[in-house]
């Protein structure tokens, strides 16, 4: 056997090894594994890449999860067990992560070594158990590292790399109640279609045909800020916002702004990453220029939220908040914008920034109207988007425009993440 087959058999030994002591982890937890459920999970494997991180995590949730309270403790137990080297050793106690370091053999012998000899396995206790679990996946992988790297610090390789994962995220968004109706097995009672099937039967009414309401995904609207201060970020966010465009099926319109507003839905759609970022950069002829948020805000408003904010859209906007207009237009045109949509979602790169408050004068202007205040600096600020948009419910947030900007401001900043 050649040398390459050798390390194949090998690294899928050490894989099926690790997850055996995930299904004992989850176990332990209180999900409810058993062997025909690991089989399946094996088998799935055999249909998916390993490299892709998502593929992966949804494989083993569709073939180990059977219950929806469930997978809260299945996604805390994965990101526990299939983490990097480094955020093991930081979990660990002081006195283990000395030991750890100073050797690299894990400190717990494997399954396949305990059953030697003819012998029992050594009893442990539950919670030996699953810290044994953990000790054990020390596979190091620099997705971690850069799911946590803010964008402005990434290198060129970097870049290529959270790209790739911004391709790979799933997005979906809430659904809203349409006014029409599909067949159902619950619901009213459709009468029309009741006397039409009874036409089969002689016109004999033998069963009742019901309907119920149909949803669908809500319309979703960018507006994004590619001014000079937005440079640093407005690349990777362009890519981004291709990502999402690419991502979801319905209807999604992009917007950008600096001095002016551009429609830019036409270049993304259906083409090529390459070609689509030629394409905005050919049509955007402000770029990296001065910030009048009100004056779009108020552009958009005017000539385009009739034609797009239907139907219970979602908007987000893309912005550090710095603006060089005219704050009362920026508090009129933000309050227009809010009542026209369903959500106003802020996104700002720089919430993720230890010591960043929202004290410049078009943040603390636009705050009093903004639904959700959420940063976007890094990949895992983009997971939590993701996450949030999906739990979008029917109902329409409570408005806040009855606060005061500075008590506002005070919540705000008590949500800040950490990075």
């Amino acid at each position: 056997m050649s040398s390459p087959q050798i390390k194949e058999r090998d690294s899928h030994h050490r894989l099926l090894h690790n997850l055996l002591l995930f299904g004992r982890l989850l176990r332990v937890s209180g999900l409810e594994i058993t062997p025909g459920r690991m089989i399946v999970a094996v088998r799935a494997l055999d249909c998916i890449e390993i490299g892709r991180k998502q593929d992966f995590y949804y494989a083993l949730r569709c073939s180990l999860v059977h219950h929806r309270d469930d997978l809260a403790v299945f996604d805390q137990a994965f990101k526990l067990f299939w983490r990097s080297h480094a955020d093991v050793q930081e979990s660990l106690p002081t006195a283990q992560r000395r030991q750890a370091r100073s050797s690299s053999k894990p400190k717990i012998k494997s399954l396949r070594s305990s059953k030697t000899d003819g012998r029992d396995p050594p009893q442990r206790n539950t919670g030996d158990e699953g810290q044994s679990a953990v000790e054990l996946a020390k596979t190091y992988s620099n997705i971690e590292v850069l799911r946590e790297m803010d964008f402005a610090d990434m290198k060129q390789d970097e870049i290529a790399a959270v790209q790739k994962l911004m391709s790979e995220l799933i997005w979906r968004l809430g659904t809203r109640r349409t006014r029409r109706y599909q067949p159902g097995k619950r619901g009213l009672l459709d009468f029309r279609r009741s006397l039409r099937n009874s036409l089969h039967y002689g016109g004999e009414l033998l069963e009742w045909s019901r309907r119920q309401q149909r949803y669908k995904p809500r319309p979703l609207v960018i507006i994004a800020d590619i001014s000079g201060s937005m440079d640093r970020y407005a690349r990777l966010l362009l890519h981004f916002i291709y990502s999402l465009t690419s991502g979801l099926s319905h209807s999604v319109e992009t917007f950008v702004f600096s001095t002016r507003l551009t429609r830019i839905t036409l270049q993304l759609r259906g083409k090529e990453v390459t070609q689509a970022m030629d394409e905005v950069s050919r049509s955007v002829l402000d770029w990296s220029g001065g910030t009048r948020i009100g004056e779009a805000m108020k552009e958009f408003n005017y000539n385009w939220s009739r034609r797009v904010l239907g139907r219970s859209a979602v908007v987000l906007i893309i912005s550090d908040g710095w603006d060089r207009g005219d704050p009362p237009l920026l508090s009129k045109e933000m309050a227009r914008l809010q009542r026209s949509c369903f959500r106003l979602i802020w996104l700002n790169p720089l919430l993720g920034l230890p010591d960043y408050r929202p004290l410049t004068k078009g943040m603390e202007t636009a705050l009093p109207f903004i639904d959700d205040f959420l940063s976007v600096h890094n990949q895992l600020s983009l997971e939590i988007l993701a996450d949030h948009l999906f739990q979008l419910n029917e109902r329409r947030p409570l408005r806040r425009q009855g606060l005061e900007v500075k008590n506002l401001t005070r919540s705000v900043q008590g949500r800040i993440p950490h990075s």
